[in-house]
């Protein structure tokens, strides 16, 4: 039996402190993959330059999320995007976003951040379920303060889908990564009990 497979069969695990040193990419990707390489015939990579989503080239191929580098929260950043995104956007190169580079303005970065508030909102949930410390990020370092507005409207967009999700519960590929990673991870926590406010979102 594959972690994710008792994460969904189990009833509440017993909680037990997440291991030091164990956030590593090659972990996610083991979890990843177990959860939904067979039946959404997609996989987790990472060694990439820049995050990509590419999707199968044929019927008997893999959908591949890629994730820049060995970098743990890379990793999740993209789980969260594809746990979120819809049929369509699934057959789509990079969900077919477009993404504007740092030095954005103040109307790019609004766009960017209706866009972006949904999977960092995900990122958040998933990264509390590893034990593991979330930043919130603008993703607009070439740009004045003013223009990134402190992240705190951000941020307080995050924390209203979080806590959306908290109230409605998880899209269903969501929550069975999340159960997976709580597993996986030892946190043994539900989305339900977790204590969710600004105070969770470091800059």
């Amino acid at each position: 039996m594959t972690q994710c497979q008792a994460a969904v069969g189990a009833g509440p695990p017993d909680r037990a402190p997440v291991a030091p040193g164990g956030f590593s990419s090659q972990r996610l990707e083991r979890v990843f993959n177990q959860c939904f390489s067979a039946h959404w015939r997609t996989r987790l990579a990472g060694g990439a330059s820049e995050p990509y989503y590419q999707p199968a080239a044929g019927a008997g191929d893999f959908h591949l999320l890629y994730y820049r580098s060995d970098y743990f929260a890379s990793a999740l950043h993209e789980t969260a995007h594809w746990c979120i995104a819809g049929d369509r956007r699934r057959q789509l190169a990079d969900f077919g976003y477009w993404y504007a580079p740092d030095g954005r303005s103040p109307e790019q970065q609004r766009d960017f951040e209706a866009v972006e508030a949904r999977p960092q909102a995900l990122e958040w949930l998933f990264s509390l379920a590893c034990g593991y410390r979330f930043h919130v990020s603008a993703d607009n370092l070439g740009a004045p303060d003013d223009v990134n507005g402190g992240n705190l409207a951000f941020k307080q967009q995050v924390l209203v889908q979080a806590l959306a999700w908290q109230e409605r519960g998880l899209p269903q590929r969501a929550q069975r990564f999340f159960d997976a990673l709580a597993l996986d991870f030892g946190s043994g926590l539900r989305v339900r009990e977790l204590a969710l406010d600004l105070s969770g979102l470091a800059a």
